[in-house]
């Protein structure tokens, strides 16, 4: 029965099951990206030029990189687990 469910549902799901296998392959593409540790040191270097050359604030430099140092953590974690 349940060969003859997907032969006859096909049409309709297949299309949706293609869309749900990108979407998550685009997620992972994403998180991938995200927690790139060499992107990461990349960004608090740009980050470090842009205060040095006045371009931010302390308190901005601050902020953004608190966020880029938590991302930074999360990829060792992610490195460490073998995600």
């Amino acid at each position: 029965m349940g060969v003859l469910t997907d032969v006859v549902f096909a049409p309709a799901v297949g299309p949706l099951k293609g869309v749900l296998w990108l979407a998550r392959l685009i997620a992972d593409q994403a998180e991938r990206t995200l927690y790139d540790e060499s992107n990461i040191r990349a960004a608090l270097l740009d980050l470090e030029q842009r205060l040095e050359a006045g371009a931010i604030d302390e308190d901005t430099y601050e902020a953004q990189e608190t966020v880029l140092l938590q991302r930074l953590k999360i990829a060792r974690e992610r490195m460490r687990s073998g995600l």
